[in-house]
């Protein structure tokens, strides 16, 4: 490596990689950084490798502690920093024109989350996003983002391959509940071998169309469910009618005030939400803007995705 500064007008330079740079400048953590990024620990290093083989200098050093900026690393971030406000202040002037964020997005995203949550936030995204059209589709797998089914999903369960950004939404967790009424007559539950004393409700086996939503056995392996359907709604419904226990998600059942919290202390399992977008449209400032309006709904609520509310 030389001793030269670094110049960015390298042409494998991007301003992807400084963003890189600078997330990780700033909190001198990998992980750190990527949870900025809204990306992976194994990423960001990718990222930091790549910008220092491109520029041929040393910006961090590696230590136990984390990464820490070497001399040249120290007089780099500057020219970062002034690229990063440049870039801003840019979005900024784009971002109030005639055209900015205008099109039809179609967002794919499983039952629970479509319904539950983000369809009550359509008239907050409509009053920020006057000029965007959006169609929500509700289906029972990930739609095709390479065959333009879909310009965004949401998914339980992200592709293991395929020309994809993927990037976690959030966790969030399931627990047992059952109506107050079914409840008040039934067998008690004090432990989770009472569990097979009690009908329950869950989805049809042989339908299931994300491996996170196989979680019966994750409870107790001798679960037969008694009332099957490929809907949350109608396992929903089917609870609140006293049909018996069924697994939701807290920020579904916990608004229900007909629901009780069974095993509350024993029983929590946690599953992801995840937000897939095709690589090669991934920057486009629509396909952004609703992919950055997810993030910061879903933050707002957290605590109800991790059953804190």
């Amino acid at each position: 490596m030389t001793g030269t500064t670094p110049h960015p007008g390298h042409p494998n330079f991007t301003w992807d990689d400084l963003q890189y740079f600078l997330a990780v400048a700033r909190t001198g953590q990998l992980s750190t950084a990527a949870r900025h990024l809204r990306t992976s620990h194994a990423t960001v290093s990718r990222r930091i490798d790549r910008l220092e083989f491109a520029l041929k200098v040393k910006l961090f050093e590696r230590n136990p502690r984390g990464y820490v900026l070497t001399a040249m690393g120290q007089r780099f971030i500057e020219t970062a920093e002034r690229i990063e406000q440049e870039t801003d202040r840019l979005q900024a002037d784009v971002s109030e024109g005639a055209t900015a964020h205008r099109g039809v997005i179609r967002l794919s995203a499983p039952e629970g989350f479509a319904n539950f949550f983000f369809a009550h936030q359509i008239g907050d995204f409509a009053e920020r996003h006057p000029n965007l059209s959006l169609e929500l589709v509700t289906i029972q797998q990930i739609m095709s983002l390479s065959r333009k089914e879909a310009d965004i999903a949401v998914s339980l369960d992200p592709p293991k391959a395929g020309p994809y950004r993927i990037e976690k939404i959030t966790d969030y967790r399931l627990s047992i509940y059952g109506s107050k009424d079914y409840l008040s007559s039934a067998r008690p539950l004090r432990k989770r071998e009472d569990l097979l004393d009690h009908p329950f409700i869950g989805y049809i086996e042989d339908m299931i169309f994300a491996p996170g939503l196989d979680y019966l056995g994750d409870v107790h392996p001798g679960i037969k469910p008694r009332f099957q359907s490929s809907s949350i709604f109608a396992q929903l419904t089917a609870t609140k009618k006293g049909q018996g226990l069924c697994i939701l998600p807290h920020f579904i059942a916990d608004r229900q005030s007909d629901l009780e919290l069974v095993l509350g202390g024993d029983v929590q399992l946690t599953r992801h939400y995840w937000l897939i977008r095709h690589r090669d449209t991934a920057h486009v400032p629509r396909f952004r803007a609703v992919a950055d309006y997810i993030f910061a709904a879903v933050e707002k609520e957290k605590d109800a995705f991790l059953g804190r509310g």
